[in-house]
């Protein structure tokens, strides 16, 4: 076997196995959400099925250094990473309905049963690097720079297959295909390499396995990923796995693991008694009165599917919306199953904060709804970022936040206070009843809550004013409260959301805040 089929083997090899952790990543969110503990679990586990493989992959070259134990390495290793979306799909569907039931217990034992499933192919693919270098090595002189070579090749593929799945494959085929095409990709390549080495009639013994991928890619995979009860469309991006779910005529978007809604819509119906039109009533906390017609310009920073901007529309009749939103994927569902046509919108598919800075305009309020549950992106919390929303907003303007809560647990909510606080002279925070949500409420000019009541007052007499301000404006009052500012004020350089947010997830999880929810 020459050394450019070693090179050539190692090259697919490192590809496939960057490839899979990275769409084991995403196959697992999709289920189990985007928690960091999630990324740290799948990313140890990987690694020690890749130790497990280079351990016995050295063994094994030293017992028996031949090219057709490589070459079947690779084949089993490709066909079984191939397999992994089907082996597990039957678990992460009952993963899905424990996570709607907060059945924690078999959440749990789904997650580890799917994690077993990637032992085989990893530790298969983990053995190429050292049985390639027992089989290069001819002069024990040259040892080192055989090594060298080999792993630089190996890691070059890692590189290519870092990418290959977010930037192509998944948002072209799906997560269950992209595994057959990487898997499949390997048997192929390997294939073609025993054909060279050994003959058609040997190669020919494994020709089935591409056949049965290739099948199992047309046939294996069709049905919705998640059986959601009312479940109309699901797609995945390279930052999302997508759903809309309709229920008694209102429809929800809902992303990855699905615990959150990140929108609604209804034909005929705006008031959702939700965090979207609580963003609406964020000007009156300037002093009285403010005339409902002067509100006439905001920026969303997490658009989503447009509810907030479709209720604005409603609320102030000419207002202009500039609205951000990382996920073009997501804007897509949003103007073909939430209506996100309205007038005066303009959407950015681009970063929030990349997008807000560089924005020529100045709002009188902006939202900031942009977070893949349970974690604010930290770029989106820190004192810098608060600073830009600050310039952005013109000297009447609101700051309006929606972050997630447990009950009893305040730590996030008083940081983000605690950092706004060094930015606005006034913060606010009112808890969404019957809800996890919080809004957090900052104003350029200092303001006090009995201006709310003021501006209530003159707005229950005007007849005019829209259902969309007086509702949430009546939940606003009733329930908002000064910041308190004892937190951690984040910064650029040091912004610890998701170890504060990892703490209050696993202290609800531990305290039987499930049991709650049941």
């Amino acid at each position: 076997m020459r050394s450019s089929h070693l090179y050539l083997a190692v090259f697919f090899s490192g590809l496939t196995t960057l490839s899979a952790e990275l769409a084991a990543a995403r196959l697992l969110e999709n289920h189990f959400g985007t928690s960091n503990l999630i990324y740290a679990t799948i990313i140890g586990l990987i690694l020690i099925y890749l130790t497990a493989g280079y351990f016995l992959g050295g063994k094994w070259a030293d017992r028996s250094p031949c090219p057709s134990t490589f070459l079947k390495i690779l084949l089993w290793g490709g066909f079984f990473v191939g397999l992994i979306p089907l082996a597990s799909r039957p678990l992460l569907q009952m993963s899905s309905r424990a996570f709607d039931a907060y059945q924690m217990g078999a959440l749990l034992a789904a997650f580890i049963v799917v994690m077993i499933l990637f032992i085989i192919p990893i530790t298969l693919l983990g053995m190429a690097s050292p049985f390639a270098i027992r089989l290069a090595i001819e002069d024990p002189a040259s040892a080192g720079k055989v090594a060298g070579k080999i792993y630089a090749i190996s890691t070059l593929g890692s590189f290519i297959g870092t990418f290959l799945p977010g930037l192509l494959l998944i948002p072209a085929l799906g997560t269950y295909r992209t595994f057959l095409t990487i898997g499949g990709m390997l048997v192929i390549i390997t294939l073609l390499l025993f054909l060279q080495v050994y003959g058609i009639k040997k190669a020919l013994l494994y020709i089935w396995m591409p056949v049965l991928l290739v099948i199992l890619g047309i046939l294996g995979v069709r049905g919705f990923d998640k059986p959601t009860p009312g479940l109309v469309y699901e797609t995945e991006s390279s930052y999302n796995y997508i759903q809309v779910v309709e229920q008694n005529g209102y429809r929800y978007l809902r992303l990855n693991e699905g615990q959150g809604i990140h929108s609604m819509y209804h034909p005929s119906e705006l008031l959702y008694a939700g965090p979207w039109e609580q963003v609406l009533v964020a000007p009156y906390l300037n002093t009285p009165f403010v005339e409902p017609d002067s509100i006439r310009s905001m920026a969303i920073v997490g658009l989503a599917a447009g509810t907030t901007a479709r209720q604005a529309v409603q609320a102030y009749p000419g207002i202009q919306i500039d609205g951000f939103e990382l996920d073009p994927k997501i804007v897509e569902v949003g103007q073909r199953f939430f209506d996100m046509q309205q007038p005066g919108l303009s959407v950015y598919t681009q970063d929030g904060r990349w997008g807000l800075s560089h924005s020529p305009r100045k709002y009188q309020i902006i939202s900031l709804d942009a977070y893949r549950p349970p974690y604010i992106p930290w770029h989106l919390t820190t004192q810098e970022f608060f600073q830009i929303v600050r310039e952005h907003l013109t000297e009447d303007g609101v700051m309006v936040m929606n972050v997630g809560h447990v009950p009893g647990d305040t730590a996030l909510i008083e940081s983000l206070c605690t950092t706004l606080s060094t930015v606005f002279p006034s913060v606010y925070v009112m808890d969404l009843p019957q809800t996890f949500n919080s809004l957090i409420y900052a104003s350029v000019q200092p303001t006090t809550l009995a201006n709310l009541e003021t501006n209530w007052i003159a707005l229950l007499q005007n007849r005019n004013t829209s259902p969309l301000i007086l509702y949430p404006m009546q939940v606003m009052i009733e329930n908002i409260r000064p910041a308190t500012t004892n937190g951690v004020v984040f910064t650029d350089d040091h912004a610890p959301v998701e170890w504060i947010t990892n703490e209050m997830i696993i202290r609800f999880f531990f305290e039987g805040g499930m049991e709650v929810l049941q």
